[in-house]
């Protein structure tokens, strides 16, 4: 097959097939991990000719015009084939096999004097950088230089190369490069947008520094704000469409990347923006004017509403009347308007809600969009994508070719995704549209055709069920009640659990599971009184936009929202779940002892190693959405899902074993510590098959499964009554081994150890009688406050203020000698806010300390105060004086 390839005699449809062949064994990991690996001769020998193809490109003049359409000018099929072989035989060898071939075969490139020889190197630099990600990040320095220095290159190609690279650099190793070569990469491509007599140049250099700062945070970015800016507004003047086009795109990740600190430079560039806009009407200058809807619409973001206000509102008319005026099919303007509107709604909030009249219809019509398929058999050799359309993507499936034209596609996952933030960002205010929505967006869980519109549906699921709750119950719904709830949770449940059924994609088995415990929470119990303090935000992005989305994050032993009627899921629905997650582990499991196969085959090597841990890092998100939502369930149903934990057991008892992985450790143990704080005395019946299990993890290696095992072990204490007692000594020694260690206090191992303190403190309060107390309890004392685990701080300390109000004596020890420390708690405490004990708890803590300055005597008083630091003393005579 090499030979074949390397035959310049033959046709180059031959030697690409040959190509293809040996490029397929490399990638053909499940089969033959590692096998090509172990061919270091026939690696070397294939990036040879891969590079040599590269060389096989024109200086056609039409590249130097700088027009769109000749963007490829000069490139060959041999050239295309050999950049698209470079990008895949890294991803599947990886950087450890490719980066020594690199080294040892591009130096001479670059040192050739053929200006294709410099263009070929850096094209294989960009080329191989995803795939040899890690392995030139330790290698920075030399591949930096390597490029910067072809900056200079007197060859204009050679410098848009040495810029493409660059930007691909900036997206594959930041924010590493961004971080430490920021200082040498921005003046470069600041002075590369000068090269006026190269307009594709400086074009590309606009573009790389979108990739740039993308990665980039503001610090890194605002003292390069002035130089950068000023040149992109030179540029935008400028008289090419592809430079203007570059200057837009980079303003606009500029904006985003550096947030407020471009309201700055925001009245010196929406003039420019807004012109653009509104004059940019030829057909020839679609592309300008949607490039300078999503600058504007980024920029809006960046510097706030109160900023953009008054030019929102003239934006919004230009584009309603853009819309108004009916666009072509083919028009890239559309899907720019989708996601510039959803920028505007993020940035403007509830001031958008008269707008969404105009947004919705046609944001609905790209959502329902039908996939454009066509289907001719295998053998057929007309090939399905000879028209001109370059967006028609191929594959074949048995005797069928089927093409897809993915412009389509890409519409419509654009479309999903700002259903999904718009339904985020209005909450209430987007119930109106719930109707249309939800049936444009539930058939689309199970889009094949696309992995973004299924995200996309799946993350809007939650959002259109909490949009309508919270409508309903801030009667704003249109005369709609929780009937409404229950029809919506009942269309909307039962899709996400029969998607899951079906998901190929172990990413998005997660997200639905993350979802569909969202909703499960909302759910939960019927309609929320109007507190809605349990309701709190994560972050999720989508491309180049991050929005918040509202989120039910689980609060250990507290039910999702305060509710007043009963759960909206029933029996058959739970029970459908529990089938589903069974399917979910045994779907899991199997995947996993798949891949420990692999690990057997005689080719096996350290990269495969590093692919598998990656898989089994994703199946883990898996396991903990599992985790989750069974907690959820605990939470909902308490001792009525028990028939069900019962069901599921000979599933979550094999994850307690030592031959598991830590992640899934934790997360079996989470589902026991959740039955034993929910279920309480019916949780007693289990406390004999996992008890031993719970104390051995106490003292787990790791720091995440002991603190699951010593919350539980907290739990146990609490509510396991006489059925505990016999373990108590055993579990003081294990709690002693962790409060004790030399590392106890170590940032990983924090949590676990106020986890300890915190069950320590349950077997002090329930079972006293089972202890030395007169040892044990001023032990305790000694480990306060706690500080990492703020859930249990707040448990703690109140513990504390309790025991101090009813004059514990064991706590206050022999003449009051623990006084001093108690004290020095309070003093702590207080000094902390709010984080570390509840508003109530804080003020019983002052009470208390206002009561001994009234009754201790004075010598005791001042032995006491003087036991704090000078700071201490000063904050807590404030506090008291108040």
């Amino acid at each position: 097959m090499l030979q074949i390839a390397e035959a310049d005699t033959l046709e180059e449809a031959t030697r690409h097939l040959a190509i293809e062949f040996v490029i397929t064994l490399a990638e053909a990991r499940e089969r033959a991990p590692g096998m090509m690996r172990k061919l270091p001769q026939f690696i070397s020998r294939l990036f040879a000719i891969l590079m040599r193809m590269l060389l096989d490109i024109e200086d056609e003049a039409s590249w130097h015009t700088a027009e769109s359409e000749d963007e490829d000018a000069g490139e060959t099929g041999n050239y295309s084939v050999g950049q698209e072989c470079l990008d895949r035989l890294a991803i599947s060898l990886g950087g450890n096999t490719i980066v020594p071939v690199a080294s040892e075969q591009l130096p001479a490139y670059l040192a050739a004097p053929e200006w294709q020889k410099h263009h070929a190197a850096l094209i294989a630099l960009a080329q191989i950088a995803e795939g040899c990600g890690k392995v030139m990040t330790k290698n920075l320095e030399q591949v930096v230089a390597m490029v910067l220095n072809s900056f200079q290159d007197p060859h204009p190609r050679v410098r848009w190369a040495a810029i493409n690279a660059i930007g691909q650099l900036s997206t594959d190793l930041g924010p590493d490069l961004q971080v430490q070569y920021h200082q040498r990469v921005l003046p470069a491509l600041a002075a590369a947008m000068d090269d006026y007599q190269n307009p594709r140049v400086q074009a590309h250099a606009a573009s790389a520094l979108l990739n740039f700062s993308e990665n980039c945070t503001p610090d890194i970015l605002t003292p390069y704000l002035d130089g950068i800016v000023s040149k992109l507004l030179v540029l935008l003047q400028n008289g090419k469409q592809m430079v203007q086009e570059g200057a837009l795109t980079a303003l606009a990740s500029v904006a985003d990347s550096s947030q407020e600190h471009f309201q700055k430079y925001y009245d010196a560039v929406i003039p420019y923006l807004k012109a653009i806009l509104v004059n940019a009407t030829d057909k020839s200058n679609r592309m300008l004017r949607a490039k300078s809807m999503e600058c504007i619409s980024l920029v809006g973001m960046a510097v706030g509403k109160d900023k953009f206000r008054d030019d929102a509102k003239q934006v919004m008319e230009v584009l309603m009347a853009l819309q108004g005026s009916g666009m072509e099919a083919d028009d890239p303007t559309t899907s720019y308007m989708l996601q510039a509107w959803a920028r505007l709604c993020k940035c403007l909030g509830q001031d958008f809600l008269p707008y969404m009249s105009v947004v919705m219809p046609p944001l609905l019509h790209s959502a329902q969009l039908k996939p454009d398929v066509t289907i001719t058999s295998a053998d057929d050799n007309s090939d399905i994508d000879d028209s001109d359309d370059e967006s028609i993507e191929t594959i074949t499936l048995g005797d069928k070719r089927i093409g897809i034209k993915t412009s389509v596609l890409e519409e419509k996952a654009t479309a999903c995704n700002m259903l999904c933030c718009y339904a985020d960002e209005l909450k209430e205010g987007f119930f109106p549209w719930i109707d249309q929505v939800a049936p444009t967006l539930v058939p689309l869980l199970k889009f094949y055709f696309h992995d973004e519109v299924r995200k996309a549906a799946v993350s809007a699921m939650p959002e259109l069920l909490l949009s309508a709750k919270l409508a309903i119950e801030k009667g704003q719904a249109q005369g709609r009640n929780e009937t409404y709830i229950k029809q919506l949770s009942d269309y909307i449940v039962p899709a996400l659990v029969d998607a899951l059924h079906k998901e190929p994609d172990t990413e998005i088995c997660a997200n639905i599971l993350d979802a569909l415990n969202e909703c499960l929470q909302l759910c939960g119990d019927g309609i929320a009184k109007p507190d809605l303090g349990a309701l709190r935000g994560s972050p999720k992005c989508f491309t180049l936009l991050t929005w918040d989305r509202a989120c039910l994050l689980r609060v250990r032993g507290v039910s999702p929202i305060g509710m007043i009627s009963g759960p909206l899921l029933d029996e058959n629905q739970v029970r459908s779940i529990v089938e589903e997650i069974k399917q979910v582990i045994t779907a899991s499991s199997s995947r996993k002892r798949e891949r420990a196969e692999r690990t057997k085959a005689e080719d096996f090597d350290d990269e495969e190693k590093e692919l598998i841990k990656e898989e089994n890092e994703q199946e883990e998100e898996v396991f903990d959405q599992v985790g989750e939502i069974l907690g959820t369930l605990i939470k909902t149903f308490k001792a009525s899902f028990l028939p069900f934990f019962d069901e599921l057991s000979s599933y979550l008892t094999p994850m307690w074993a030592k031959d598991k992985t830590p992640e899934e450790r934790r997360i079996a143990i989470c589902i026991f510590d959740d039955v034993a704080e929910q279920c309480r005395e019916a949780a007693l019946k289990y406390y004999d098959t996992f008890l031993p299990f719970l104390l051995e993890a106490c003292n787990d290696d790791n720091p995440d499964v002991r603190q699951a095992a010593l919350y539980g072990l907290g739990v146990c204490s609490e509510f396991g009554g006489i059925v505990i007692k016999p373990l108590v000594g055993e579990a003081l020694s294990r709690l002693n081994a962790v409060i004790q260690h030399p590392n106890a206090l170590q940032a990983e191992n924090v949590m676990a150890y106020d986890n300890a303190v915190s069950a320590l403190g349950k077997i002090c309060q329930f079972h006293r009688d089972s202890i030395d107390a007169a040892q044990v309890i001023p032990a305790w004392l000694n480990c306060l406050p706690i500080k990492g685990d703020l859930i249990e701080a707040k448990v703690v300390h109140d513990q504390l203020c309790s025991m101090v109000e009813r004059s514990d004596r064991e706590l206050l020890g022999l003449n009051n000698q623990c006084l001093p420390k108690i004290v020095a708690v309070f003093a702590e405490v207080l000094c902390a806010g709010k984080d570390l004990a509840t508003e109530q708890t804080v003020s019983r803590m002052i009470n208390l300390l206002k009561q001994l300055q009234q009754t201790l005597p004075p010598a005791t008083l001042a032995s006491t105060w003087s036991s704090l630091q000078p700071q201490q003393q000063l904050a807590l005579q404030s506090i008291l004086s108040s």
